[in-house]
């Protein structure tokens, strides 16, 4: 039986985490889909991430409208999924009811940290990378362990991270396959 509407599935990890890259590998191996990329949007959030961070992370302290025009507007095309790159899984309590399926990539903070270094800071100072090293040891890190505990438990399919890229959209696409 073929479905109504485009099932949606969110692809979540802590910042580095392989979010963009696995959700761009599955647009390759899902047909007819779309993928919309959180990063491509200036929400209208905490100003001071640290503090939202330290007060605990609520994914609905993000004004996510645009997303959600986005992802309706998309539920009504004839596609067959909607891949989301989206931190938040299930939590955000206005996108959780749009949401069919949630991946968590499983990152260890080791590698998520060295990815983020080489994605953002190509052209950057090591005076920078240090300066982010040291935000990061001082209280950005709770800001990942957080996500760990709260997002990871609430998808539906958590991914190892440490497997190549192929091989993470290949499960994925596996179990969403069998879904239907």
């Amino acid at each position: 039986m073929k479905r109504k509407s485009p099932m949606v599935i969110a692809i979540a990890a802590v910042s580095g985490g392989g979010k963009t890259t696995i959700a761009s590998c599955l647009k390759g191996k899902l047909p007819n889909s779309k993928t919309i990329y959180f990063d491509d949007y200036d929400f209208d959030g905490p100003k001071d991430i640290i503090k939202w961070i330290d007060n605990g992370c609520n994914p609905d302290d993000w004004d996510l409208s645009p997303l959600i025009r986005d992802i309706k507007q998309l539920l009504s095309e004839p596609l067959d999924y909607i891949i989301l790159d989206f931190p938040f899984a299930y939590l955000h309590s206005k996108t959780s009811s749009l949401i069919d399926f949630t991946v968590f990539i499983d990152t260890p903070l080791d590698i998520a940290m060295a990815r983020r270094i080489n994605r953002d800071f190509k052209s950057g100072s090591s005076e920078d990378i240090i300066l982010d090293l040291d935000n990061y040891l001082a209280r950005g890190r709770q800001g990942y362990i957080t996500m760990l505990d709260s997002t990871k438990p609430n998808s539906d399919l958590i991914v190892d991270g440490t497997l190549p890229k192929f091989e993470v959209a290949g499960i994925i696409t596996q179990k969403v396959m069998n879904i239907e």
